[in-house]
């Protein structure tokens, strides 16, 4: 088959899912991973032909792709911060908004000091980093700010063998990055003794059961459910332990981060100011909505 006719009847197969442009975008994307084409191959090379070996795995491709499988889940990964992670269905997918709490995070980082002196590119920075799924804010926190030692917690074991087993190692022989730590814990009823931290990250459960009827079938059917949802009658339940695990492992001084629901941002960060914490703001994304809370334990 021509590249150029793949391309015109998979978009067409993919708008019963997606708008058009997205669905062009995606069986681009996913003719320049198997194939190794460019973009713009179709267009200048009209008579470009998919072998029929690559032809076969690519219409299975579709086929997950029309039952509205993620794309990031067919091809086995997703870009994040600079870097790719492997990703699967025990995972959640990366998203923008949580490349912005990393950004934010390496900001502090390198323009003022953490507790005792702490700053960026000392073998004494720590973070910790709760609800790690895939581990892409505890690898991109350890890779861009060497010297930082980085521990993951998440109560998947899936998602843990996920975290640990992405492979950065061109990046931890060049640099002075030290491998994240991944620990399993509940963090709704463990406890364990983890040490001190500088600075805690956290992107938590935070969909309220009631918005699924707002969401995509590909995030709804495909993605972890475990890893989005919390029940409407208590939608900060997270936070409430995000808090409860930030007063005994912030160092004085340090600051916590956390995603949060966009609908729930004055309740959230009335929450940390109960709990005793100082310097508690609201930052919104980059589309305006309220998206993290900001705060620090007191010195």
């Amino acid at each position: 088959m021509l590249l150029k006719d793949f391309i015109s009847i998979s978009i067409e197969k993919l708008q019963r899912q997606y708008p058009s442009q997205e669905a062009k975008g995606i069986v681009v994307m996913l003719c320049e991973e198997r194939l190794g084409v460019k973009s713009y191959t179709h267009i200048v090379e009209p008579a470009y032909r998919i072998p029929d070996s690559d032809l076969k795995v690519m219409e299975e491709d579709i086929s997950r792709l029309c039952a509205a499988e993620p794309i990031q889940y067919v091809l086995g990964y997703c870009d994040f911060y600079g870097h790719r992670f492997n990703v699967n269905p025990e995972v959640l997918i990366p998203r923008p908004e949580t490349e912005q709490l990393v950004s934010i995070a390496l900001q502090k980082l390198q323009s003022q000091s953490c507790a005792e002196n702490r700053c960026q590119g000392s073998a004494k920075t720590k973070v910790l980093d709760m609800c790690t799924g895939s581990g892409c804010i505890a690898w991109t926190l350890a890779l861009s700010a060497p010297g930082c030692i980085v521990t993951g917690v998440d109560i998947s074991e899936e998602a843990l063998r996920m975290a640990a087993g992405q492979d950065f190692t061109p990046e931890l022989k060049t640099g002075s990055a030290r491998r994240p730590v991944f620990v399993k814990a509940d963090i709704l009823n463990d406890s364990p003794e983890l040490g001190k931290f500088d600075i805690v990250l956290s992107n938590p459960p935070y969909i309220m059961e009631s918005e699924k009827k707002d969401m995509r079938v590909n995030v709804l059917d495909h993605e972890p459910g475990i890893a989005l949802f919390v029940p409407d009658d208590d939608p900060l339940v997270f936070y409430r332990a995000v808090a409860c695990w930030s007063r005994r492992c912030l160092l004085p001084g340090g600051m916590g981060m956390a995603e949060i629901n966009e609908r729930l941002g004055r309740e959230t960060s009335e929450l940390f100011r109960e709990a005793g914490f100082s310097d508690v703001s609201v930052v919104k994304d980059l589309n305006d909505r309220n998206r993290f809370v900001i705060y620090r334990m007191a010195s």
